[in-house]
């Protein structure tokens, strides 16, 4: 007998179909809806949107595209939306009337690892967890007290800098300044963030060195899965094998030092040291603020973790951003 009505194939054939076509066209009028609210851009083509615009080197890139769409202009990097600001004028009134629409970090595969789930203070979102390491900060950490109790770790630094120039300069032979800046200020800043050189550790102190600079190079490396959907969970380009070794590398290392540094405060407190002007680094500050019952939030190892890892990837990046800045003052 042959079927129809409600029950036929063609019938759910049909169903299907419009239902899709319902889906799609629902879905593209939410598109042409977001673009009529968002900054002009150049066209996108089909799932990877303007990355084939950004040539580098990007910031030249961004420039030309700001001269034929405006300071203010929107990119698709695969399905990401991206809002470009141009302009010193527009970046201000962004940053002071909509600091909060803008003040979360894009969550990377990498920075979501290395950042331990945005338990770190560089990627996490906004919230009471970001404002209380905020406070942390320019209270305890970066606050002047703290500053001039680190003054001798400063000090100790810049005079084996100044002896090897001498030492140099004796023999006559040439010497890399930016070379030999860069070696002291990765010092100066893995002693102040966990005392390691001064422990003695100068393994550690290299092993921390080369760690935070492979962790820049692939948050900084261009990985296809945080732009295109469906290869999230492909690891085409080998980044997130490489991630995780590093994080894993990282985290072993953390735990040593700061296993080491309890050991340290457990004795001092034993005998009874300790004085309100000894010198603190910030793994101590830290933990004395994970010790404390009393305090606003909670710092896990993690945010611990996170926080000293951050601290010496921005010391390390800001460094050679500023002896490079003569690449971004003659382009």
């Amino acid at each position: 007998m042959e079927q129809g009505g409600f029950t036929s194939p063609a019938f759910f054939l049909l169903l299907a179909i419009s239902f899709a076509s319902v889906l799609f066209l629902a879905t593209l009028s939410k598109a042409w809806s977001d673009r009529r609210h968002l900054p002009p851009g150049p066209r996108a083509l089909p799932i990877i949107g303007h990355l084939h615009l950004l040539r580098s080197p990007v910031h030249q890139t961004l420039y030309r595209l700001a001269t034929l769409h405006g300071p203010l202009f929107s990119l698709r990097l695969g399905s990401t939306l991206c809002v470009i600001a141009s302009s010193p004028d527009l970046a201000r009134e962004l940053f002071k009337s909509h600091d909060t629409a803008i003040s979360n970090r894009p969550q990377t595969a990498a920075a979501r690892h290395f950042a331990y789930d945005a338990s770190g203070f560089a990627f996490a979102p906004y919230g009471p967890y970001w404002r209380f390491v905020k406070r942390l900060c320019m209270s305890e950490l970066l606050g002047p007290r703290t500053v001039d109790l680190l003054r001798p770790v400063r000090r100790v630094e810049l005079l084996d800098l100044l002896r090897a120039v001498l030492d140099k300069s004796a023999r006559r032979e040439p010497i890399d300044m930016s070379s030999e800046i860069i070696k002291m200020t990765n010092n100066e800043v893995t002693r102040m963030a966990a005392s390691t050189t001064s422990s003695g550790a100068g393994g550690e102190t290299e092993e921390a060195r080369e760690l935070v600079k492979q962790v820049a190079e692939l948050v900084g490396a261009f990985n296809i899965a945080d732009y295109i959907g469906f290869c999230k969970n492909l690891d085409l380009q080998g980044l997130e094998k490489r991630v995780r070794e590093v994080h894993r590398r990282f985290d072993a290392l953390m735990e040593r030092i700061i296993r080491g540094k309890e050991e340290k405060r457990r004795r001092r407190k034993e005998v009874g040291c300790g004085r309100e002007d000894e010198v603190k680094d910030l793994l101590d500050i830290l933990l004395d603020v994970a010790e404390n019952d009393d305090a606003e939030m909670k710092l896990t190892r993690e945010n611990i973790k996170g926080f000293i890892l951050v601290c010496t990837y921005y010391g390390f990046f800001f460094l050679r951003m500023i002896l490079l800045s003569r690449i971004f003052i003659t382009v």
